[in-house]
């Protein structure tokens, strides 16, 4: 179920204005931040472990609808396509020199300013979030669905949700968004090195950078599948950046000259072999199962 799952998200995607699963997710972590943030972690445990459990009944009682019925919900929880349409949104206008257009569509998936980017920034950004959402929305929740069946990708796309929406280290989320955060390191600790090693394996190449550089990322899981595509494209990520106005400095990951519109292209290459032989090893766990 879960590689056809795959193959199906990946064949349709999800039509762009249907309600999404995950909008659902998102509305209730708001209304459980607005009502429950008393800026102290317990109220933050409290709706992980809501979100865990939802997400669980939820998954079980689908799941008692039928295959076809699971694997048609559980392509909800899979972003193949859709990542694949965004960085290439961005992609084909870099490529034309249009750099205007290519700003804006990087704004759609990435959360640094994009105002002020060059051809190099742009490419880096949307490469970076490519690398980084492969492991977060296509290896770890397609992982919790070849293991735990729809539950488990529920549980995964929960646990993203809530750390995007709350795991931010501010004043008014650092506490109430620690479990949300320290929940999402531990659900995609497995799938960021398996992620990595896949883009590696796909790339033809980043293993040394990927096993040098990853720890020197923010994140315990980001800097493996971001440095193992630095890495299969012989080209330097990370570096300075800007948020909200506020400079920040992101890791530097890899050698080599910035990326360009050229290299983007070749990274969306990669992506979607890194995706076909996820296909295998999900088809292969199935199998020894």
């Amino acid at each position: 179920m879960a590689l056809a799952a795959l193959i199906v998200e990946a064949a349709l995607g999800y039509p762009r204005r249907w309600w999404h699963p995950v909008m659902g997710i998102g509305a209730l972590i708001a209304w459980a931040e607005r009502r429950w943030n008393r800026r102290r972690r317990l109220e933050g445990v409290v709706l992980v472990v809501l979100l865990v459990t939802l997400s669980s009944v939820l998954g079980l009682a689908i799941e008692r609808l039928g295959t076809v019925v699971t694997i048609l919900v559980a392509t909800t929880g899979l972003a193949q396509r859709s990542l694949h349409d965004h960085v290439a949104a961005v992609a084909r206008p870099l490529m034309a020199g249009d750099l205007a257009a290519a700003r804006q569509a990087v704004a759609m998936i990435v959360g640094r300013d994009t105002t002020a980017l060059d051809e190099a920034g742009v490419a880096t950004a949307a490469i970076e979030s490519l690398a980084e959402s492969f492991c977060d929305g296509v290896v770890a929740p397609a992982l919790g669905l070849v293991l735990f069946g729809l539950p488990g990708l529920f549980v995964v796309k929960a646990i993203n949700t809530g750390d995007s929406m709350v795991g931010h280290r501010t004043p008014a989320l650092g506490a109430f968004g620690w479990a949300a955060a320290r929940a999402d390191d531990v659900v995609n600790f497995v799938p960021a090195r398996v992620a990595g090693a896949l883009t590696a394996l796909a790339g033809r190449g980043g293993w040394h950078t990927m096993l040098r550089d990853a720890r020197h990322h923010a994140s315990p899981n980001g800097g493996w599948p971001e440095a193992a595509m630095a890495g299969a494209l012989g080209r330097r990520l990370g570096g300075a950046v800007t948020y909200d106005g506020e400079p920040a400095q992101r890791a530097v990951l890899g050698d080599g000259p910035r990326p360009d519109a050229g290299d983007l292209t070749r990274a969306l290459a990669i992506y979607r072999a890194a995706c076909l032989l996820l296909w295998l090893l999900v088809g292969g766990v199935a199998w020894l199962r």
